[in-house]
């Protein structure tokens, strides 16, 4: 019997606390840490990005529940009850960003906040939060990809616990995990890399952010065994990256080439507003 990790972390007062939860909430806190640091630098206040987040959390998990139910409706109808069970899992993370980019725009229209700037500054944060929430599905063994073998996990040189843990249903399991976290990840520290040293406008971290995150999610999300279909065997989360990818690359173009009006991303410290 091969040694896995416990999906439970510890019992409090008799309500289990999961691995997945302590994983998702100090990914978030982190990413608000970092999002409220640049935001100061470019001129935003620091309540911005507290209050964004108390707006949006709670949306941005309506959000990826709701994606998730639609792509799976018959299986919810046949037992309604169960949209409520989010304990056994299925939040999807696209659904959670589209509902938090549409709570972003509400809130910087309302607070005459420039939505491109907001974008970029917390766009790194977020994917930060990504690749370590991926770990959270690793403590609950889901979103693991096809067969493999043990030598084959091996030749990654992953830690034993990480292959022990990949063997699920009888069978070593691909770690698409991983691949998600770590594609998260080098793209997190790129962006940083280029929004502290290359002259950019408003919105290209962003949309560098989609971009990246996009394409390495198609060719992912085509190795995971648990994916949401439409109709034609098509995978929803591949359709979406593949509508993202181009279109990010479209609006990246417009706005660098066509558009001249897009302002620089500038770290303007002592400015106390970014108004559109």
């Amino acid at each position: 019997m091969l040694a896995q990790v416990n999906r439970v972390a510890f019992d409090l007062f008799g309500l289990q606390i999961y691995w997945y939860a302590i994983i998702i909430v100090s990914g978030i806190a982190i990413a608000l840490w970092l999002s409220t640091r640049e935001a100061l630098r470019v001129g935003l206040k620091e309540d911005d990005m507290s209050n964004f987040l108390l707006l949006a959390l709670p949306i941005a998990i309506i959000g990826a529940r709701l994606y998730y139910v639609l792509f799976d409706l018959p299986m919810y109808l046949a037992d309604p009850i169960q949209i409520f069970n989010t304990r056994s899992g299925g939040l999807a993370i696209y659904g959670g960003l589209i509902a938090a980019v549409i709570v972003l725009i509400v809130y910087t229209r309302h607070h005459f906040i420039d939505p491109w700037l907001f974008l970029d500054v917390v766009a790194p944060s977020v994917m930060l939060a990504q690749a370590m929430g991926r770990w959270g599905n690793f403590t609950n063994h889901e979103a693991y990809g096809g067969e493999t073998t043990r030598q084959f996990l091996e030749s990654l040189h992953l830690p034993q616990f990480i292959i022990n843990n990949m063997y699920i249903d009888g069978a070593f399991r691909q770690p698409t995990f991983f691949y998600e976290s770590m594609w998260s990840l080098l793209g997190f520290l790129i962006l940083l890399f280029i929004r502290k040293n290359v002259r950019i406008k408003r919105g290209e971290i962003f949309l560098g952010y989609v971009t990246w995150y996009s394409f390495g999610r198609f060719f992912i999300e085509g190795m995971r065994t648990d994916s949401l279909y439409l109709f034609g065997g098509i995978r929803v989360s591949q359709l979406l990256s593949l509508i993202l990818f181009v279109g990010g690359l479209a609006l990246f173009y417009y706005r660098r080439k066509i558009r001249k009006d897009v302002k620089l991303y500038a770290r303007d410290q002592g400015t106390n507003q970014a108004l559109i």
